[in-house]
């Protein structure tokens, strides 16, 4: 609904001025109009002037992904433009996402750089998250090749030490997959995509309350398969 669209745009908004006050990680936040829109594969991007040279990495349901050049820290990064306000539960996922991730600091698990959004709340039709670029993911490399023996437990060893810290913070991700595994040439991996990510308090049952629909069927726990409404980390070592 449209009032539930604004009260998630409120809440994305007061997640990104915590940042920029230096809470959560202290994430810089730009809500002041910039100059220098470029377009890609029809999309306007208005992230300049500070990032620029974009080009197309790919999309999904929430928006598309660019990597740009970011002329402060003089690197290329990963920017993802996000509009998601059409659709409440889009809105969700994306706030949840955002507030996981603004306090999560680990080599195996993406982080959010900046956050590029308008200058009021009315105006805010998208959100661009920034982050490091990585230039493929697990998917991807398995249908190009075969992983050696080394490669395998390398990347096994990281998606483990990211999982141990994400647990550790009580939270669940729910749809750990290879298209959310991020790796670079030199295969650092980040575990990415937190949008199904929930909290688990150990003090609280939570059966009857984890309902919503998680994980790609391949990678699903059998606890989910057959309904259980209570389960635990457990399910993202399954995947």
């Amino acid at each position: 609904s449209g009032c539930g669209s604004f009260l998630i745009r409120s809440a994305m908004a007061a997640a990104a001025a915590t940042a920029a006050s230096g809470g959560a990680g202290a994430v810089p936040v730009s809500g002041v109009p910039r100059l220098g829109v470029e377009t890609v594969k029809g999309q306007a991007f208005d992230v300049g002037p500070r990032y620029t040279d974009l080009q197309y990495i790919g999309e999904g349901a929430y928006g598309m992904v660019c990597s740009a050049y970011d002329h402060v820290n003089k690197i290329r990064a990963a920017i993802k433009k996000i509009s998601p306000f059409e659709h409440q539960t889009y809105c969700q996922r994306t706030l949840r996402e955002i507030k996981i991730l603004l306090r999560f600091k680990h080599e195996n698990v993406i982080g959010i750089n900046d956050i590029l959004r308008a200058p009021t709340i009315d105006q805010m039709r998208d959100v661009y998250i920034v982050q490091d670029l990585m230039e493929t993911d697990l998917y991807k490399l398995l249908k190009t090749q075969q992983l050696s023996n080394d490669h395998i437990c390398y990347f096994l060893y990281q998606i483990l030490r990211g999982l141990k810290y994400i647990h550790s913070a009580n939270v669940l991700h729910r749809d750990l997959k290879p298209s959310n595994l991020l790796i670079n040439t030199t295969c650092d991996l980040k575990i990415c995509d937190f949008g199904l990510a929930r909290i688990a308090d150990p003090d609280h049952d939570h059966t009857g309350f984890l309902t919503e629909y998680v994980a790609t069927r391949w990678y699903r726990a059998p606890e989910i398969m057959l309904n259980s409404k209570g389960y635990t980390k457990s399910i993202d070592i399954w995947s």
